[in-house]
């Protein structure tokens, strides 16, 4: 059983224009989405695709809907509807091979790990989750980050072979040619991360502006989980983010516990991003408007209505927190 939890420590970190920094406990699950039926008859407090303690609905991740992208012509372009969007959707693991395979990336007989909060008592909120995608002999060959903001609008971030970097090396896919893994590295305790540096397009806090950089550093779980994304503006990092903790077996008890030890998680995740991103305002940190730059959020999935309208120039939108308090 490749499937398990892992607990974890969240940091946040914002160096400019005012510093601000908080941490919190959670747990994720981390679902071999092969497993995923297994997990559905073992488990009584787990379902998939079914109401439960805990559940999991594979349409809560990586539509194969078509991406969102604006030109600056037509900026409020809509995605056009894929030839079959009335016929049933394929499994969450085809939509994952299916969009590695529009990257370049072949992950036939391969494994996918997905890392993601769950849904408790019907609730999700989801500020990133991450794909660790193994070849058919386990090596880690791709990952992805997908992003969910508050207005619903969902963004992956593929990170190729190609950006498997040595540990000591701070290099990325785009400045510096991928390295190998060490060769005595098992395919079971092989975490060489992925990194890479890529313009956001994207809404996610609205204390950041769309056209920074987000930074990934994303090692391949084994005993432990260990992530990092920064936000750079130019060459300065402005805030960080991690999220680590050690690995735990995915069992009832296991999920009978967290109820007690992390009540109402999901529900507590959202409640932090509102309260400090009031702090954020209250310590009069410059925000920017979803609205106000719509050419600029581009490859998401489910755009949001700023994006897919043209807005009134005298319009002034309100200030709505976005996914984490960037």
């Amino acid at each position: 059983m490749q499937s398990c939890l892992y607990e974890c420590r969240v940091m946040h970190h914002r160096f400019t224009p005012k510093a601000h920094r908080f941490a919190y406990r959670i747990f994720m699950m981390a679902i071999d989405l092969d497993e995923l039926p297994d997990l559905h008859r073992r488990l009584r407090l787990f379902s998939v695709n079914r109401p439960n303690l805990y559940s999991f609905r594979e349409g809560d991740h990586l539509p194969a809907t078509p991406t969102h992208n604006p030109s600056p012509d037509n900026p409020a372009a809509r995605p056009q509807p894929s030839s079959n969007a009335s016929s049933a959707p394929p499994s969450l693991k085809a939509r994952v091979l299916a969009h590695l395979a529009a990257h370049g990336i072949d992950l036939t007989g391969g494994r996918v790990l997905l890392v993601s909060l769950p849904r408790i008592l019907g609730y999700l909120f989801k500020p990133v989750s991450f794909y660790f995608c193994y070849d058919r002999h386990g090596h880690p060959v791709a990952a992805l980050a997908e992003v969910t903001n508050t207005f619903h609008e969902l963004k992956p971030y593929t990170l190729g072979p190609e950006t498997r970097t040595q540990p000591e090396d701070r290099a990325h896919a785009n400045t510096q040619p991928p390295s190998v893994a060490p060769a005595d590295a098992s395919p079971s305790t092989d975490n060489t991360p992925f990194r890479l540096r890529v313009p956001k397009h994207f809404y996610v806090s609205p204390f950041s502006d769309v056209d920074i950089a987000f930074d990934f550093t994303l090692r391949p779980p084994t005993e432990r989980l260990s992530v990092q994304i920064d936000d750079y503006e130019g060459n300065h990092r402005t805030l960080t983010t991690t999220l680590a903790g050690p690995r735990r077996p995915l069992t009832d008890a296991a999920l009978a516990s967290y109820l007690f030890k992390y009540p109402l998680l999901t529900l507590r995740v959202i409640t932090l991003i509102h309260w400090h991103a009031l702090r954020l305002w209250l310590k009069r940190v410059p925000w920017f408007a979803k609205s106000a730059r719509p050419a600029d959020q581009r490859d998401l999935h489910h755009p949001h209505a700023s994006l897919t309208a043209p807005s009134s120039p005298s319009e002034v939108p309100p200030l709505r927190p976005s996914a984490l308090p960037r």
